[in-house]
C-alpha cells in the first residue's frame, strides 16, 4: 500500500555514513499533515486519502473550504493532495500524518515543480551542440535544420527554443537516509525537483516492491 506526506524543500547538505562515505542529501520539512477525506470505490470510483499541509488564515479561504476542513476539526490548508492506493483502514478523518510513517532505508518517489528557467534556446533547453564560433560562420547557437523540404512544414516535437522549467517532475527510487521526528525532517539521498521552500510530495516507491 502507498504511504505519502507533503512537505517543503529546505535545501541540500551532506551526511557521513558509518563507513565514512559522504552522502549528499536533500532536507524536506514535513510538518504533520491532516487527513481531510477518505475516498472509496463506492462513493468516488477509486480509493485514496486526501491530506492537507500548512495552515492558512481563515479569511483567505471560502465557505466550501471551511466546511470541508471542519469535518476534520482543523484549519484551512494551503496545499491539498491525494494519495492513491492507501490503506484506508489505517487512516481516520482528522488524523495527523507525520514523518514517522517512513523509516531509514525506505525507497520513495519524490514529486515537485522544477525551477523555472524562462525562455531558453536549444543549447540550454535541449543540450544541442553549437556551430563554429568563427566570424564567417553565421551559425552559432541556432536550432539547425527545421526538417526536410518535402512536407513544407515543421514537424511536431521538433526541439525549438521556448519556456524551460516549471514542470511537474517525479524522481523515483530515492532512499531515505534519516528521519528526524523531533524536527519533522526527512533526509533523502540525492537531489529532488524544485527550488528552496517548494512544495514536495513524498510517496512510497512505486517500483520498490
Amino acid at each position: 500500500m502507498t504511504k505519502g506526506i507533503l512537505g517543503r524543500k529546505i535545501g541540500m547538505t551532506q551526511v557521513f555514513a558509518e563507513n565514512g562515505d559522504l552522502i549528499p542529501v536533500t532536507v524536506i520539512e514535513a510538518t504533520p499533515n491532516v487527513v481531510l477525506q477518505k475516498k472509496t470505490v463506492d462513493t468516488d470510483g477509486y480509493e485514496a486519502i486526501q491530506i492537507g499541509f500548512e495552515d492558512k488564515r481563515e479569511k483567505l479561504s471560502n465557505k466550501p473550504e471551511q466546511g470541508h476542513v471542519a469535518k476534520a476539526n482543523t484549519a484551512p490548508k494551503r496545499f491539498i493532495r491525494e494519495i492513491r492506493n492507501a490503506d484506508l483502514a489505517e487512516y481516520e478523518i482528522g488524523q495527523e500524518v507525520k514523518v514517522e510513517i517512513f523509516a531509514e532505508g525506505d525507497v520513495v518517489d519524490v514529486t515537485g515543480v522544477t525551477k523555472g528557467k524562462g525562455f531558453q534556446g536549444v543549447i540550454k533547453r535541449h543540450g544541442q551542440s553549437r556551430g563554429p564560433m568563427a566570424h564567417g560562420s553565421r551559425y552559432h547557437r541556432r536550432p539547425g535544420s527545421m526538417g526536410p523540404v518535402a512536407p513544407n512544414r515543421v514537424f511536431k516535437q521538433k526541439n525549438l527554443p521556448g519556456q524551460m522549467g516549471g514542470n511537474v517532475v517525479t524522481i523515483q527510487n530515492l532512499e531515505i537516509v534519516k528521519v528526524d521526528a523531533e524536527r519533522n525532517l526527512l533526509l533523502v539521498k540525492g537531489n529532488v525537483p524544485g527550488s528552496k521552500k517548494a512544495l514536495i510530495t513524498v510517496k512510497s516507491g512505486i517500483k520498490a516492491n
